[in-house]
């Protein structure tokens, strides 16, 4: 009997300043392959993200075969991501392109401990597509409205993820709406007439978030 494909979940935008706050890691079954989420300290799950920035750099930290590491900035941080030979294409991506560039990435936070017991938050990448500073514009506003919509569902009722992150953070989501609200403001006239436009930006994975 054949089995249906699983579905793929859904890609969140969020911006740097958030992603590397969120530390903690969580699966929702006991299933081995269960999907690995990463809680948002705004009160929401994400298996996958979605966001664009600036590649300012990039380099290949691999010693026995190609490993990149690329750093891509927001208005609010920086996103770090890493691809080898299980993610050939965005492998080579990140090998063909020449910072400075703007580029939208899909892909997993990963999380890592450090000996001092610091946890660090990075992507593997899915894809990595070189766009323009227009689609960069529409991602900045687009993803400061989700970033407040979920800081004000953060309080309701009912809101599972928003426990979680209260439980596990000593953070103020606040913070992230300030954020959020800071990269609006430093978008020029242009890109502030995009805002509204910002819910037709396609997702790259396909699964835009609803």
């Amino acid at each position: 009997m054949s089995q249906s494909a699983p579905t793929r979940e859904v890609a969140r935008r969020v911006f740097a300043s958030e992603f590397n706050d969120a530390g903690y890691t969580f699966t929702e079954s006991d299933d081995e392959r269960a999907p690995v989420y990463a809680l948002l300290p705004t009160g929401e799950s994400s298996n996958r993200v979605f966001f664009v920035g600036t590649l300012t750099e990039k380099e290949d930290v691999g010693e026995d075969s190609e490993y990149w590491r690329g750093r891509i900035v927001d208005p609010t941080g920086t996103f770090f991501v890493y691809a080898g030979q299980y993610q050939p294409e965005a492998a080579s991506k990140l090998r063909d392109l020449e910072p400075p560039a703007y580029v939208a990435v899909v892909g997993k936070p990963r999380t890592y401990e450090t000996d001092d017991g610091t946890v660090r938050v990075s992507v593997r990448p899915e894809s990595i597509t070189e766009v323009d500073a227009a689609t960069r514009d529409r991602w900045v506003a687009e993803t400061a409205r989700r970033t407040v919509e979920r800081v004000a569902a953060f309080d309701d009722e009912g809101n599972e993820y928003a426990r979680m992150a209260r439980e596990e953070y000593d953070l103020d989501p606040e913070t992230y709406k300030s954020a959020a609200l800071s990269a609006l403001a430093d978008l020029d006239e242009s890109g502030d007439e995009l805002a509204g436009d910002a819910g037709d930006e396609p997702d790259p994975a396909g699964t835009p978030e609803p």
